[in-house]
């Protein structure tokens, strides 16, 4: 009976010998590497990572295994063209991994909730995506994350307050989404690196998150508290315990008869005076003739910090008031004065690299918007003769300047309202679902009405504009296109540089800080390359340190991958590549970093409206694709794509 238990052991342990010595021959994970070939089989790609399904996962571009080559450690794939949702049930599988980078290519819709699943990971960066939702909520699992970066993508809802289960966060990085609410207190002990700008965060600034430098909270307009400026307080804080307020009435319970007397008729004397002062005020009413102007809406004394009244944002004086009065210029098309726009009712539709612009409704039910400008350094003089110049351009592609005004404290723009609002907007908003895309076509039809307007500006009236972006390129209902905020500039001097927004900053521009036609060229080249790829130049960093937008693409056509450059929006339209290219190596000749090889914005437009079209009565061809008919959203061939060497800056 011992022998056959003696053999039983044999023969239990030389089979697990055998299983141990498998394992150490073939250490190839295969469960990981079919989650891989799953995930990169369902998801839309460009002819790279080469992955061969014969070799070793751990051989493949972009995978890292640990030293055992018992499961992937690392996956990175930034920048590869990786198109639409991440699949569910692939990369969920990868329950070994540390790190995940998908960063810089076009992947949307939601992360998959399998995320939650990855319960080893420690750094997870997905930003400079169109991925949409509201915070995954799945991501909050993972409890040994290190750093995560969701930035410049298309993030919405709150910021939930489960943030704090990563305790071991030392980056966060959610800037250039469309987060809103509050911000939660999140007191994770080691967080070091944070973000939430350029979102549409309200409220104040937690405690636990004032150590951030005030560019960690930029760009959210209705967010307040350190290191931004102080929320207002609409209530006075309640006294404390021991407060002098709290100890009076502590110590009234034990007043005596007297003194409750006399205080009540003090308090009898003062409210007789009160109602004499109230008496005097009445009558002194009834003797004005006029009533006094209405505040200015609490939006725009809040934003510049100045006083409501409008004798005090005018001047003090009738003499005064006078000499700083509302001036229509030439051509005007309004007849309201400083008080009826002082009484209108405003909001804030952003702020800019000059000033604030405010959409302003009169009580006439007249629409304008006024442009409160900021460090202004000329005189009143210098002032009045570059708004002549100004207001004198007229052209259908150049929002006209209506009236101005001056005085100490305040300089003031009067323009027309553009209702469909700007191409920022109309390019870069919310990419989720129900989003319309902007079609090739009108993408056309805004680059040519565009250029046109900036050709009237540079032939006609001899004005450099000085800040051409996409904010500043307003659109009618038709997508005709109209350059505002023109020949600004001269205002300021040379102490401020323009084209402060990332991604449309010159050269040239940012060592002599002064504007040319040439420097409005390279402006109008990046516009273009934001029309082609659906890029915002200041989201567009495509590398760890940061890259703009033109020299993204320089890099990308270098590598012949030309392809990738294109907005994936743009990828549902057929028989356009041609076009696409052609416009791109437009682009690019305007954004050559010698001035000198730019071309002039005459030729530029020329070369646009020269582009192989059908020709229709607006002007523009009408594309033979239609979405709706047999489109299918692929990717055209890259080679169909590339623009020529010669051309290729």
């Amino acid at each position: 009976m011992a022998f056959f238990s003696f053999s039983r052991f044999v023969v239990v342990f030389c089979v697990l010998i055998v299983i141990l010595l498998g394992e150490q021959v073939d250490s190839e994970p295969t469960q990981d590497k079919q989650a891989l070939l799953d995930f990169i089989n369902r998801t839309p790609h460009a002819n790279r990572p080469q992955w061969n399904s014969s070799d070793s996962v751990c051989n493949w571009v972009g995978v890292e295994c640990d030293p055992n080559q018992s499961y992937v450690y690392s996956l990175r794939l930034p920048g590869v063209g990786l198109v639409g949702q991440i699949p569910a049930n692939t990369l969920g599988r990868l329950t070994q991994l540390r790190v995940l980078s998908l960063r810089s290519n076009r992947l949307s819709g939601q992360i998959p909730s399998d995320f939650s699943n990855l319960k080893l990971l420690r750094s997870l960066y997905l930003q400079n995506n169109v991925l949409s939702g509201e915070f995954p909520t799945s991501l909050t699992r993972l409890s040994r994350l290190t750093r995560l970066d969701l930035s410049s993508n298309n993030f919405t809802g709150k910021i939930p307050f489960s943030v704090n289960n990563l305790t071991h966060l030392t980056g966060l990085f959610l800037e250039n989404n469309g987060f809103s609410g509050n911000l939660p207190s999140i007191n994770v002990q080691g967080l070091e690196g944070f973000n939430v700008s350029n979102n549409n965060l309200n409220g104040s600034i937690p405690a636990t998150l004032q150590k951030f430098p005030a560019s960690s909270f930029s760009g959210n307009l209705n967010l307040c508290g350190g290191p931004l400026s102080p929320c207002q307080s609409f209530f006075p804080p309640s006294p404390s315990p021991n407060s002098p307020e709290t100890l009076v009435k502590k110590k009234s319970k034990k007043l005596s008869t007297a003194a409750i007397i006399a205080i009540s008729v003090g308090a009898g004397i003062i409210l007789l005076l009160l109602l004499g002062l109230i008496l005097i005020l009445c009558l002194r009413r009834r003797k004005q003739p006029a009533k006094p102007p209405k505040p200015l809406p609490r939006s725009i004394a809040t934003e510049t910090g100045t006083s409501s009244s409008k004798d005090e944002i005018v001047g003090a004086s009738a003499a005064e008031a006078e000499r700083n009065k509302l001036v229509f210029l030439d051509g005007g098309i309004y007849s309201f004065d400083l008080e009826d726009l002082l009484r209108a009712s405003a909001e804030v539709l952003g702020k800019g690299s000059v000033g604030t612009s405010y959409k302003a409704v009169l009580e006439e039910g007249t629409t304008v918007v006024v442009k409160r400008l900021k460090d202004v350094v000329v005189t009143k003089k210098e002032f009045e003769m570059q708004m002549e110049v100004l207001g004198k351009v007229k052209h259908e592609n150049v929002v006209p300047l209506r009236a101005f005004y001056f005085s100490k404290d305040e300089k003031l723009l009067v323009y027309d309202f553009m209702a469909a609002g700007s191409l920022s907007a109309l390019l870069h908003g919310s990419r989720g679902s129900g989003r319309t895309p902007l079609d090739w076509d009108n993408r056309m039809k805004i680059a040519l009405s565009a250029g046109r307007g900036l050709a009237h500006l540079h032939v006609s009236g001899k004005i450099v504009h000085g800040n051409i972006k996409s904010s500043n390129i307003l659109l009618r209902s038709d997508l005709d296109a109209c350059i505002s905020d023109f020949g600004l500039n001269p205002l300021f001097g040379t102490s401020t540089p323009p084209n402060r927004v990332a991604g449309y900053r010159v050269p040239e521009v940012v060592e002599t800080r002064k504007v040319t036609f040439k420097s409005d060229v390279y402006s109008f080249g990046v516009l273009l390359l934001e029309l082609l790829t659906g890029k915002a130049p200041n989201q567009a960093s495509l590398g760890e340190e940061g890259i703009d937008l033109p020299r993204w693409v320089q890099s990308v056509v270098r590598e012949e991958w030309t392809a990738e450059v294109f907005d994936v929006e743009l990828m549902r339209y057929h028989n356009i590549e041609e076009e696409m290219v052609q416009l791109l190596q437009i682009a690019m000749a305007c954004v050559s970093t010698v001035p000198d090889q730019r071309p002039a914005i005459q030729e530029v437009l020329r070369m646009i409206e020269d582009m192989n079209r059908t020709e229709t009565d607006d002007g523009l061809r009408q594309s033979s694709d239609d979405p709706s008919k047999g489109g299918s959203g692929g990717h055209t061939p890259a080679g169909s794509r590339t623009p020529p060497a010669a051309v290729t800056p």
